[in-house]
């Protein structure tokens, strides 16, 4: 059997007592997760899920905070959480977004994801909704 670096980190993590892995290292979501509130847990995995997206689609971005709530509020219904005023940073820039994202009952599966990245948001708003620098 051919074990490559992803699979074996989890293991040497174990194995040095480290307690925490970078998400990168994870090889799904993280069960901590379990024991926060229900729309808690669906806020992070879908923040993760808004992240790794964009990571993938958008040439050039390497998200590596995402505010749910920057400049509205997130709104909850039933297993969807809609985020039509997020904020993302790349690269010491924070970029306006909105999300709508579906999960399984547990908060823990992402079933459905789509999103809208927008306009960077100038410096000086910064503060003010939450974005704090890199």
């Amino acid at each position: 059997m051919k074990l490559s670096l992803v699979s074996i980190l989890p293991l040497l993590a174990v194995a040095a007592g480290l307690t925490s892995l970078p998400a990168a290292a994870r090889s799904g979501p993280d069960k901590s997760l379990l024991h926060v509130a229900r729309a808690t847990r669906m806020e992070q995995r879908c923040n993760e899920q808004a992240m790794g997206v964009i990571q993938r689609e958008q040439k050039g971005m390497r998200p590596d905070e995402l505010v749910a709530y920057a400049f509205a509020d997130t709104h909850l219904k039933d297993d969807t959480i809609h985020a039509p005023g997020a904020a993302v940073r790349s690269r010491g820039h924070w970029y306006h977004l909105s999300y709508k994202c579906t999960t399984s009952d547990d908060g823990m599966d992402i079933k459905a994801f789509s999103y809208k990245l927008g306009e960077e948001v100038p410096k000086d708003q910064w503060s003010a909704h939450y974005l704090v620098p890199p």
